[in-house]
């Protein structure tokens, strides 16, 4: 298949998961991004606690993101998904991340195909940088992230009470199981 086959196909795949997707946000509500995002701070690894169903992270358990400072001021975004069990095959996807204002970054996991990035909102952060939750303006995704596989039910609800401040419909969320180290 041909370079331009192959970004043509890339387009219409991405062009149909996204017309497909639900949305799980109330868009009528505003979506607020935290005033300030320490980036250094948020660099490192993050467990996915929950998440809204997507089509990318199917099957997905054991999630984690990797996130760390390039040399041209960017992000590098390493995913990381075991398919199935705790115990099964380890799935990673790369992409870039750059800082788009306070709180918000798109992120692309094709770098090859300029537009097809997306957004990243950091709707809620707490003040240790240890659990986050994130969001995006059209409601196709979501996350609660956290430093540990697991956290108390007071930081649970502090990223959830933000995601439901943003139009989130949390009974959504599904929870994402994790080594209990």
């Amino acid at each position: 298949m041909t370079r331009l086959a192959a970004a043509l196909a890339a387009v219409l795949a991405l062009a149909a998961s996204v017309a497909g997707a639900e949305t799980y946000r109330d868009r009528s509500v505003e979506i607020n991004a935290v005033p300030a995002l320490d980036i250094d701070r948020y660099l490192g690894r993050w467990y996915e606690i929950a998440r809204f169903p997507n089509r990318f992270e199917e099957g997905c358990v054991g999630v984690t993101a990797d996130y760390a400072l390039r040399d041209d001021g960017k992000v590098s975004v390493i995913n990381t998904c075991r398919k199935g069990a705790l115990d099964g095959p380890v799935t990673t996807a790369e992409g870039v991340a750059r800082v788009e204002g306070p709180g918000k970054l798109s992120v692309t996991f094709v770098p090859w195909l300029p537009f097809a990035r997306g957004d990243y909102w950091v709707l809620y952060i707490d003040e240790d940088y240890t659990v986050a939750a994130i969001g995006t303006p059209r409601g196709k995704t979501g996350w609660i992230l956290a430093r540990e596989p697991r956290i108390g039910a007071d930081m649970r609800a502090r990223a959830e009470a933000a995601l439901t401040a943003s139009g989130y419909d949390t009974s959504k969320l599904i929870d994402v199981a994790q080594d209990p180290r």
